[in-house]
């Protein structure tokens, strides 16, 4: 059996050579290839996954007509490692070798978060109605992993005002400032921006609150709790 990789943080996943085709965000390294048809998507798969460091590594790969998604962490410590920058190499030299570029506007990730006082356990019905498993206390998520995960917060880390639920959107770090500007310029305002640049607080015009984060200060994929993958 392998040893166990190194863990890295997102910064220095960015800050290495070779990875301007991808992004950390929520739960790992993400990269989408844009093909431009079916097919050609179905070549540039069977190609990354003739690779052995890419079959014993599984990422997850999903195949579209527009293009394919691939989504790295090392399972095994459930975080960023060095094993991750190889793979990521080795799958935008495959790329190259087919003619395709990475689109990194196309990348996020978002997810739903549900706040509820420990006395009131919503987390039985929301796993039952979507159809979720359960891999920590905190989190639901598609066995899949293709849907928004639910993220289960306690209320104490609820700030006043917030409201019992509100959606989190994870976008590339090069391109949050732009998310927020689009944002703003469509109607919403900005509420609390003290956490920036971990996350900024935005709302609609009925006061629907949203977080844009962007993970690249981040010291792990996973904070202080474990998080899916």
């Amino acid at each position: 059996m392998d040893a166990a990789p190194d863990p890295i943080t997102p910064k220095q996943f960015h800050d290495a050579d070779g990875t301007d085709d991808w992004r950390v965000l929520y739960w790992g390294a993400h990269a989408f290839f844009r093909t431009g048809s079916y097919a050609a998507g179905a070549r540039f798969v069977a190609a990354i996954t003739a690779l052995d460091e890419v079959v014993r590594h599984e990422p997850d790969i999903d195949l579209r007509h527009e293009g394919v998604a691939v989504k790295l962490i090392s399972r095994d410590i459930r975080n960023l490692s060095t094993r991750d920058l190889d793979v990521a190499r080795r799958i935008s030299a495959v790329a190259r070798e087919h003619g395709l570029a990475a689109d990194v506007a196309a990348l996020q990730v978002v997810q739903t978060a549900v706040a509820s006082p420990e006395s009131a356990d919503v987390t039985p019905f929301w796993q039952a109605v979507l159809g979720y498993v359960r891999p920590n206390d905190t989190h639901l998520v598609d066995p899949l992993r293709r849907s928004s995960s639910v993220f289960l917060q306690p209320t104490d880390a609820v700030r006043p005002n917030r409201g019992r639920m509100h959606v989190d959107v994870c976008v590339p770090y090069d391109l949050v400032q732009a998310r927020i500007e689009a944002a703003l310029a469509a109607g919403g305002r900005l509420v609390d921006d003290s956490e920036a640049p971990d996350w900024w607080t935005l709302a609609d015009a009925e006061n629907h609150k949203v977080d844009v984060t962007a993970w690249i200060g981040r010291g792990s994929v996973r904070l202080e709790e474990e998080r899916p993958v």
